[in-house]
């Protein structure tokens, strides 16, 4: 798409030679390939030129651009942007630097930057606010929620369900449907320099990237446990 083109060409003119790995690409560069020094950068950009093609369609301007910086042979985001252009928010973090929101203030239109916190919460608390999809609303999620205390669910397109997370709108985003890394890196850093967390749901270790098979395992995006 125009999109996918405009963004990897702009992304190789701000850093030649690094890599990039496209939802859109044609073709992707084998594991082989993605792990060998003289093929595939010592970091490499994870592109989701467009998250959240229903709501696209739908016109209701919840879809989001995904970019993230991810480590090779670490396989870590470091860097990510989330950009609604829409609803014209970016959110954006650095390894160490913490997360942020550019967006519009309410009050007079000015741009503003704020920093993000996840909340804290415990899973035993009353009424945590749950974050589900529109579409993806399945048993194991349904069935997630019946342990919890008078939850609350919330529905968000795209990745803007990670941002709930980060901006300390919501507590638990649980995901027990198909995703792929490039879905979720530029979120997974977004979400850590907030102070929360998204992790495997089975090893509850962080999500991992650049892997044989890029499809994600389920995984749990909290905020700040306690």
């Amino acid at each position: 798409t125009e999109a996918h083109a405009l963004i990897c060409a702009q992304l190789t003119r701000l850093a030649p030679g690094v890599s990039v790995m496209s939802e859109e690409s044609t073709q992707q560069a084998d594991f082989e390939q993605r792990h060998d020094a003289r093929t595939w950068s010592e970091v490499y950009w994870c592109v989701d030129p467009l998250d959240g093609t229903r709501e696209f369609l739908k016109r209701n301007g919840e879809f989001t651009v995904n970019i993230a910086l991810v480590t090779r042979d670490q396989g870590a985001p470091i860097l990510g942007v989330v950009h609604a252009p829409a609803l014209n928010e970016t959110y954006f973090a650095v390894l160490g630097e913490g997360a942020f929101r550019r967006a519009a203030s309410v009050d007079d239109g000015a741009e503003q930057v704020t920093r993000l916190h996840a909340a804290s919460f415990n899973e035993k608390d009353a009424g945590l606010v749950v974050v589900c999809s529109r579409s993806h609303l399945d048993e194991r999620t349904s069935a997630y929620m019946a342990q919890l205390d008078a939850p609350r669910a919330v529905s968000m397109g795209s990745s803007l369900k990670f941002m709930l997370i980060a901006r300390g709108d919501a507590h638990i985003y649980p995901r027990f449907a198909p995703t792929m890394e490039w879905d979720t890196a530029a979120s997974q850093i977004i979400v850590q320099e907030a102070g929360g967390s998204v992790l495997n749901a089975d090893t509850l270790e962080p999500l991992a990237y650049n892997k044989r098979d890029l499809r994600n395992p389920y995984f749990l995006c909290s905020a700040n446990r306690i």
